[in-house]
């Protein structure tokens, strides 16, 4: 008998192991083609656009692929939106306004204004709560009718309450760079330049015209009058209200700001090297903290320290002399003060 079924199993064995084979083979075919449609249902999903209902989007809008409108947003007729760009509950766009791909409105946000001119802003910028930015400047000179702008670049963070404004004359723009972190509450005026990666702390204030470079680093209730200059890698102290321009590379603070030394903490961050940083500090020294018995204005310090082929030739030295020097041209204010040379 048990040698009988072994017969049948060798017989019967070839049969069931072909279609096994085939049963296996047909499963993997389904499998493949079912990962495919799978694929391009999210490749569908990745650029639909989703508007909520109760939105209003003008039929003129121009929006792109993979975009998200929320509840009670608006968008306006003249109005770009590029790939994948998010817009929260009531958060508006007006005017002439483009924004690049992957751009982030969070509720309450308002960007851009029915205005002549135009307010563009680049790649992966995220807009924060309640923050308003392209409007009209506070300008009293600003004439209705005339073009203003306002150009922002790319991967900026503009914190909860932030106000940047759009020019206040045709023949300027405000402009922001790209990589900065503006915290909440600030407020950006007419006409600045903003470089790129530079830091504002909460609720600091730049009033309309002034020029930031890169790297710099606010602390909070910073205040910065109109047509100043700080330079890059500059640090200003909380509370400071600084009405004179910054140099390079220095660290200012007070009521009314004064010279504080070098951002050396900043320096070695962004990858100043040792000997970079002590020669910028030998020449800090011999400019505001000379030890001389005759006393030298600041213009024979500055020529005597350019004389100084050692330190001179260092480029960072050189471009630290070059901004205080830019300081004192005709359209400037000159640099904030430093107690050491007050009456000089």
């Amino acid at each position: 008998m048990i040698s009988l079924l072994k017969a049948r199993e060798k017989l019967l064995y070839p049969l069931f192991s072909s279609t096994i084979q085939k049963l296996s083979s047909s499963l993997s075919t389904v499998s493949h083609c079912v990962g495919i449609g799978e694929d391009s249902h999210q490749d569908s999903r990745d650029s639909e656009v989703v508007i909520h209902p109760s939105a209003d989007v003008h039929p003129n809008a121009v929006i792109g692929k993979g975009v998200s409108v929320g509840p009670y947003c608006t968008i306006g007729s003249s109005v770009k939106l590029g790939n994948g760009c998010k817009l929260y509950p009531s958060s508006h766009i007006f005017g002439n306004t483009e924004l690049g791909d992957s751009c982030v409105l969070m509720p309450g946000a308002v960007v851009g204004d029915e205005l002549p001119g135009y307010t563009v802003l680049g790649c992966n910028n995220v807009i924060g709560h309640h923050a308003v930015v392209g409007v009209k400047c506070q300008d009293l000179k600003y004439k209705n009718g005339d073009e203003c702008f306002l150009c922002i670049g790319d991967n900026n963070e503009i914190r909860e309450f932030c106000s940047i404004h759009r020019s206040s004359k045709p023949s300027d723009k405000t402009v922001i760079g790209d990589n900065n972190l503006i915290m909440g509450s600030c407020h950006i005026a007419h006409d600045c330049k903003i470089g790129d990666r530079n830091i504002f702390a909460n609720n600091t204030l730049l009033a309309g015209h002034v020029t930031v470079e890169d790297y710099t680093h606010t602390v909070g209730a910073t205040v910065i009058h109109q047509f100043c200059h700080i330079g890059s890698f500059a640090f200003l102290g909380g509370g400071s209200v600084v009405s004179q321009d910054v140099p390079k590379y220095m660290m200012v603070t007070g009521e009314r700001a004064e010279l504080r030394g070098l951002n050396l903490e900043g320096l070695r961050r962004n990858g100043f090297t040792m000997s970079e940083m002590k020669s910028l500090r030998a020449a800090y020294r011999k400019i505001f903290m000379s030890t001389e018995t005759v006393s030298l204005s600041l213009e024979e310090r500055l020529t005597k320290m350019e004389q100084d082929q050692e330190l001179y030739s260092v480029p960072a030295v050189s471009a630290m002399l070059q901004s205080i020097r830019d300081s004192f041209t005709e359209s400037r204010r000159g640099i904030c003060k430093f107690r050491q040379w007050l009456d000089s």
